[in-house]
């Protein structure tokens, strides 16, 4: 009787400690949905009990810590790739969550938001071929504009991220130069500029500097107040970033692949931002842990019917057809 209630009182702490360590998730990656993976956070455990600690350290750190086992999911807005996915501990999933864009920012006294970059002048500023402000290539685009014989002072991300990504792998869709260069990666090497960590560091180094130019999400463009360039797309249009400049670059993907991982940069059509893209959560399949992988399924799904608050904070949702893909894949994780 004695060992029955001692193997009883083992299995109710066994459940106990089971449940408890699924009241709380660790995640980390990157800082370019941060803003609207906090407020889901912060609204799922006001509603279920749930914490969810996310550390917005950048893509790159995200994709080692999930794949090595070291928090319960990731985040990255650049998806992983082959070689990432062949050498994973652990297999993942990526579940697509939002849509958002990655503008240009700078810090020019005079000149008001709405600067025009065309795709090699923008990656010509990176290569380090344009260097100063009243460039002739740059005046050509923005005609009437003053512009100040000023020397550009190049900002990129330090850390591994996915708005790098992002942004290089538009920058080798449109050059040349720079796909046989730096080309694409969370961590290229940068041939010009000063990197600063997070959105939040190039979005205050790019505010504090004059003369200096960036690359962030929108919304950190926004919530900063700095100026925001338009670039220039497949259709010949100068094009400003907005949630239906993003929803039509999405519009342009005719087929989800089944893994998710998909790039629509430079997308065709005079209506779509050209460096939009979607960002992913790295769920592993099957999780280590059968509590907490009920909980992430839970969360993934409650995500998926929160899309509408995304418009809030600048982000695009999931195109319909996608969120019922994606919902039939959160059905069969493990």
């Amino acid at each position: 009787m004695k060992r029955f209630l001692a193997i009883t009182a083992g299995l109710v702490v066994c459940a106990s400690a089971s449940v408890a360590s699924a009241q709380k998730l660790n995640a980390a990656g990157a800082t370019f949905p941060y803003p609207i993976y906090s407020k889901w956070f912060s609204e799922y455990n006001s509603s279920h009990g749930i914490q969810i600690n996310y550390q917005p350290v950048g893509s790159g750190a995200g994709i080692r810590q999930v794949t090595a086992g070291t928090v319960d999911f990731g985040a990255s807005d650049g998806p992983m790739t082959d070689e990432q996915i062949a050498t994973s501990k652990v297999k993942i999933q990526h579940i697509p969550t939002v849509l958002g864009a990655v503008v240009p920012i700078y810090n020019l006294q005079g000149v008001n938001g709405g600067l025009k970059f065309s795709p090699d002048v923008l990656a010509d500023i990176y290569l380090g071929k344009i260097t100063n402000w009243n460039d002739a290539r740059l005046a050509k685009d923005n005609q009437g504009v003053s512009l100040p014989n000023t020397e550009i002072f190049v900002v990129h991300r330090s850390d591994g991220s996915g708005t790098t990504y992002i942004f290089t792998d538009y920058l080798s869709k449109v050059s040349g130069d720079w796909k046989g260069g730096p080309g694409k990666g969370t961590s290229p090497s940068w041939p010009r500029g000063i990197g600063a960590k997070g959105n939040e560091g190039v979005a205050g180094m790019v505010r504090q500097t004059p003369g200096a130019i960036g690359y962030v999400e929108l919304i950190y463009a926004l919530q900063n107040k700095i100026d925001s360039g338009l670039v220039k797309n497949p259709g010949g249009v100068f094009m400003k970033a907005s949630i239906e400049s993003v929803t039509a670059a999405a519009a342009s993907m005719k087929q989800m692949p089944a893994d998710y991982r998909v790039s629509i940069t430079n997308a065709p059509g005079k209506d779509a931002y050209p460096i939009s893209s979607f960002t992913w959560l790295l769920v592993p399949n099957p999780g280590p842990d059968g509590a907490k992988s009920k909980v992430i399924k839970d969360f993934l799904t409650w995500m998926l019917d929160h899309e509408s608050e995304v418009t809030s904070l600048n982000y695009a949702p999931l195109p319909e057809a996608v969120t019922t893909k994606v919902k039939a894949t959160i059905s069969q994780l493990k």
